[in-house]
């Protein structure tokens, strides 16, 4: 057990110097690829032309893991800590703009995989397992929230009561518009386009539009005979 603890305090330790000596360096050809090189030492695993500028904050480092061609840009947070098992899967040509937070809890595995755009200050937390599809778009200042606070209580302070976590999926190909905020539990099917503002409470269908609090489906992108063609395989 003390092993365990003086090998994480290490590995934090070594997380924190890296970062600080390396995060601040001016965003140019050569303070990105001082980053990159000394990145390699403490992340899970960092790919090939990755762009990360400075003012990044990274904490559980051993947790994340940035495939190709990733862009990240200042005032991002990305929290892997709080758990070994924990994981954060940048898949290749993401890009994540100013102010984006992604943090995890105990037991949570983000994945945003290829060719996914999340816009400025969106805000996506576990503990719940968030699984973003590919070509997705996320529009600015919105929320991917995979939990719930208990409250049956009303004698015990809710922070007090716990939380529920079961996972939100989003699929391929997905738009949210500005300012959407998706709840624990659900699933937006491959192609949705989501209005924004909307609150997503439950399962929206495939190639689906919808909008409003709570989100509800207007109309179909594709014809029926369409919809029945077999998904595709990944």
């Amino acid at each position: 057990m003390n092993h365990k603890k003086n090998s994480s305090k290490w590995q934090r330790l070594q997380e924190v110097l890296v970062t600080t000596l390396l995060g601040e360096l001016p965003t140019i050809a050569l303070g990105a690829k001082l980053r990159n090189f000394g990145y390699r030492s403490i992340f899970a695993q960092i790919g090939s032309s990755v762009y990360i500028q400075n003012g990044v904050e990274f904490m559980g480092t051993s947790c994340i893991e940035i495939a190709n061609g990733v862009y990240i840009f200042k005032g991002v947070r990305i929290d892997g800590k709080g758990h070994q098992n924990n994981r954060v899967i940048l898949g290749n040509g993401v890009a994540i703009e100013r102010n984006v937070d992604i943090g995890c809890l105990e037991d949570t595995c983000i994945h945003i995989d290829d060719d996914t755009f999340i816009g400025p200050d969106v805000c996506i937390e576990g503990p719940g397992d968030i699984k973003i599809g590919k070509h997705c778009m996320i529009a600015a200042h919105s929320g991917i929230y995979a939990n719930n606070h208990n409250f049956a209580d009303p004698m015990e302070p809710i922070k007090y009561q716990g939380v529920t976590r079961k996972g939100i999926v989003i699929e391929d190909d997905c738009w949210l518009g500005h300012g959407v905020t998706v709840l624990d539990g659900v699933t937006i099917g491959k192609g949705s386009v989501i209005g924004a503002g909307a609150v997503v409470n439950k399962d929206i269908p495939p190639f689906s539009v919808a909008v409003g609090l709570p989100a509800r489906v207007i109309k179909s992108r594709i014809s029926r005979d369409i919809a029945k063609l077999p998904a595709e395989k990944s």
